[in-house]
């Protein structure tokens, strides 16, 4: 009888391996968790996520502001979330707003080791001679690039905008030629320059929502010149020239980032302000006038600041749920994020916040660390789609001997898949 039971007990092991029905059970569809309705408590988890420089989500649907620029966007830099926007996509002249592309392909230079900033340029006879706003400077001079950028972003120098160019490229039209192919390659596709001063020409146009991309990159790529912009003056040749962006002395967090005018274009401007830790990017253009301009872009910022709040969902590497794992070292993997993810809403919406988790499950070892495993969608009357941020496996498994693969294959045969852990 015992011989009989023995014999019995390692043909099954035998059929087990020869037949590969040790293969985990089969995936079911996405399990979700439970739905739980607004923001989590302090004591959950919680989350933010950042998209990508050129990936705006749809704009927020409620609240709404009058805006007389004829061209206006603004975003919130975290989550690429618009906030506002009227004919962001119209082709218009970008005036000195251009020099934001101009000053960022000179800094790229500089860090790829093109030059120094301490390297000096010769100013010829174009540079010189040029119209609308200037440095001052000389004919023959002999400039550092640090200036001469200091020039273009803080003084709006049509003058050494284009010593820059020549001395870097050649001429000002190989400048702008490659100006344009960057900026396209930042995602800036609607965008062509065919100069590096923004002074009128009929080919030289933007659009509101192209230089938003631009500013990211400025911002984002570029930190420690970045500050530049925020200078509220800049001396050379002792001619003391102000910032001629008005939010900077208006206290309200701004720090960038460039102005522009021509009759063509109106008054515009790309801010950036920073309140309550977020940052937030703004276009306006086609104002009548300076003070329309400032009045414009201080009542579209402040109504951003006062109007939207951010609800954290999860942090970076919190504990969002565990899942079963089959023929794994461990039995259940932990998911998480692996950056915080944030929703921008109004204020007033925060209470209707709905909260999803979905995965696959049951999963088989291995597992690696960091692959994606199911999302997290958040829903609310306030937003026009559901925002989705990706669930990560937070632990490496590895894949179990043969005989822990055995005992899971009998367990699933006897009692089925486990309960499953950390629901929320």
């Amino acid at each position: 009888m015992k011989k009989c039971f023995k014999f019995t007990f390692l043909s099954v092991l035998l059929a087990l391996w020869a037949t590969d029905l040790l293969a985990a059970p089969q995936n079911k569809p996405a399990k979700t968790s439970k739905t739980t309705k607004n923001s989590p408590s302090p004591k959950q988890p919680i989350v933010k996520e950042e998209v990508g420089k050129a990936d705006f989500p749809s704009t927020i649907g409620l609240p709404e502001i009058e805006v007389k620029a004829k061209q206006a966007i603004l975003i919130d830099d975290q989550t690429g979330t618009v906030l506002m926007e009227k004919n962001a996509d119209d082709l218009m002249p970008p005036a000195s707003m251009t020099k934001i592309m101009t000053a960022y392909l000179v800094v790229e230079k500089i860090k790829a080791g093109v030059i120094q900033p301490e390297t000096l340029m010769t100013v010829g006879k174009e540079g010189w001679r040029t119209e609308g706003s200037s440095m001052f400077l000389n004919i023959n001079d002999q400039v550092s690039v640090l200036d001469l950028l200091k020039g273009v972003i803080i003084q709006s120098g049509n003058d050494a905008s284009i010593v820059l160019a020549q001395g870097l490229s050649g001429s000002e039209e190989t400048f702008a030629a490659e100006m344009t192919q960057r900026a396209h390659a930042l995602g800036a596709t609607h965008t062509t320059f065919k100069n590096t001063t923004g002074l009128p020409h009929p080919d030289h146009n933007t659009t509101a929502r192209d230089l938003i991309i631009l500013a990211q990159h400025a911002i984002h790529d570029h930190p420690d010149y970045y500050s530049l912009y925020g200078e509220k003056s800049f001396t050379y040749g002792k001619i003391t020239q102000g910032n001629r962006n008005p939010l900077l002395y208006k206290n309200i967090g701004c720090d960038g980032i460039k102005t522009g005018h021509t009759d063509a274009s109106g008054y515009g401007m790309v801010a950036s302000c920073v309140h309550d830790g977020r940052r937030y990017i703004l276009v306006v253009n086609g104002l009548p006038s300076m003070q329309a301009r400032a009045d414009e872009a201080t009542k579209l910022m402040n109504w951003a600041f006062h109007t939207f709040a951010s609800v954290t969902i999860f942090k970076a590497q919190d504990l969002v749920e565990q899942i079963p794992v089959w023929y794994g070292q461990e039995n259940t993997l932990p998911l998480t994020v692996e950056k915080d993810a944030v929703v921008l809403i109004p204020h007033l919406a925060k209470k209707d916040l709905k909260i999803k988790v979905s995965y696959q499950t049951p999963l088989e070892a291995p597992i690696q660390r960091g692959t994606v495993m199911g999302k997290i969608t958040i829903t609310s009357a306030a937003l026009p789609k559901p925002m989705e941020f990706p669930l990560v496996a937070a632990i490496t498994i590895e894949r179990a001997g043969f005989f822990k693969r055995i005992k899971d294959s009998m367990t699933y045969l006897i009692w089925g898949i486990p309960k499953q852990e950390g629901k929320i």
